[in-house]
């Protein structure tokens, strides 16, 4: 580590040079140096420059849970609660129990395709294997995980890419629930059965929630954020989305994306709906239009949400779907009846349209009679 004279001076002090030569954790030889003016300027520099490269480059290796700890705390600052706690879920799940205290350096392609190799026979609960999406949400997050050590340039380059994702040399597409407007009909005749027989708010609120799910294809989330501050006339904003079973309890935020925030006009059927339902609401006598649509003071729940689809199918008749599968029988609806990907798109507050399609493709069955029609008409 020494320190060079040079020519020129500033104040009355000369000019110094100090310059370390070392290797980093992945035997790169590496040069840092500094210009100073002043002899004891230049050792003080010398005695820090070593003491931060014997740290960084000679000392202790920074392990993985580390870096899980460093990159946490930056996405804190940029994503939903819910969104962080996902990616912690599937880290903390599946990365960290069998590489946590793992080295950087040490993460080559060799250790992670082991660790892609058990994952693939990791049972899940029940003794069944992980589902497909499961490792495959395991990868990306591992691998943003490790980008953003690229990013900070704690590794040169990520070698997660090399072992590439999970795959399944056969997949069969599960194919998409959803209600027909004639099941939607059976279902929610039911639903508001149970609510004129209890004449209670809360089960009209559920009446209402299932409504607003198949009228305008909203996240469950942005359902239970709806206030009537919200609803003008025959449009809806949706501004805004409710997490539950987070610590501390509910959390308000903003909805998934930016394409999530968005306006909708509201048809016929559901207007109705809603101005009866407001009608009962104001009959609170501390009523105001800050009050939720669905629940009043405070949201539904979700396993309240969930016990009522349940008994809802059952007294309908109808099978029983998700409570996301709303969502797939509004965009369904659409799409069968042949409105635009893009419009669909819009509504579902996606943030690319490929999403949508990807999705609902399968659901324009007329678009391939239109394409022999026009074949046909080209005689030779």
């Amino acid at each position: 580590m020494p320190i060079y004279k040079m020519d020129g001076s500033k104040d009355g002090k000369q000019k110094y040079r100090v310059r370390i030569n070392y290797t980093d954790v992945f035997g790169k030889a590496r040069q840092t140096d500094h210009v100073v003016y002043g002899l004891t300027e230049a050792k003080a520099v010398e005695k820090k420059l070593g003491q931060d490269v014997g740290e960084s480059a000679h000392g202790r290796r920074m392990m993985l849970r580390e870096l899980y700890d460093e990159y946490t705390a930056a996405k804190a600052h940029e994503v939903r609660e819910s969104s962080l706690g996902k990616t912690k879920s599937v880290l903390e799940n599946h990365v960290l129990p069998p590489l946590g205290d793992t080295p950087l350096d040490k993460l080559n392609v060799a250790v992670l395709q082991k660790w892609k190799t058990e994952m693939s026979e990791k049972p899940a609960r029940g003794g069944r294997k992980l589902s497909l999406t499961t490792k495959q949400n395991a990868y990306g997050e591992f691998r943003a995980l490790l980008n953003f050590a690229v990013k900070l340039e704690y590794l040169p380059k990520n070698p997660l890419q090399k072992v590439g994702n999970f795959k399944e040399t056969i997949q069969i597409k599960k194919e998409m629930d959803f209600y027909t407007p004639e099941e939607f009909k059976k279902y929610i005749a039911a639903a508001r059965e149970y609510a004129e027989k209890s004449d209670t708010l809360t089960d009209w609120s559920y009446y209402v929630f299932f409504c607003i799910a198949f009228f305008t294809g909203l996240r469950k989330g942005e359902i239970y954020a709806l206030k009537w501050t919200d609803i003008d006339g025959d449009v809806v904003s949706v501004t805004r989305s409710i997490a539950q079973k987070m610590h501390g309890g509910d959390r308000e935020t903003a909805p998934k994306n930016k394409s999530s925030v968005r306006t909708l006009q509201l048809p016929a059927p559901l207007i109705k709906i809603l101005k009866e339902h407001k009608a009962r609401c104001s009959m609170l006598p501390d009523f105001s239009d800050d009050f939720r649509v669905c629940g009043c003071y405070r949201p539904l729940r979700d396993s309240s949400i969930s016990n009522r689809n349940k008994k809802y199918a059952a007294a309908a008749g109808v099978k029983r779907i998700r409570i996301h599968d709303f969502r797939h029988s509004h965009a369904s609806l659409l799409a069968n009846n042949g409105i635009n990907i893009q419009e669909i798109a819009r509504r579902l507050g996606h943030s690319k349209v490929e999403i949508t399609w990807n999705t609902y493709a399968h659901l324009y069955p007329r678009e391939e009679e239109r394409a022999v029609t026009v074949l046909n008409t080209v005689t030779i």
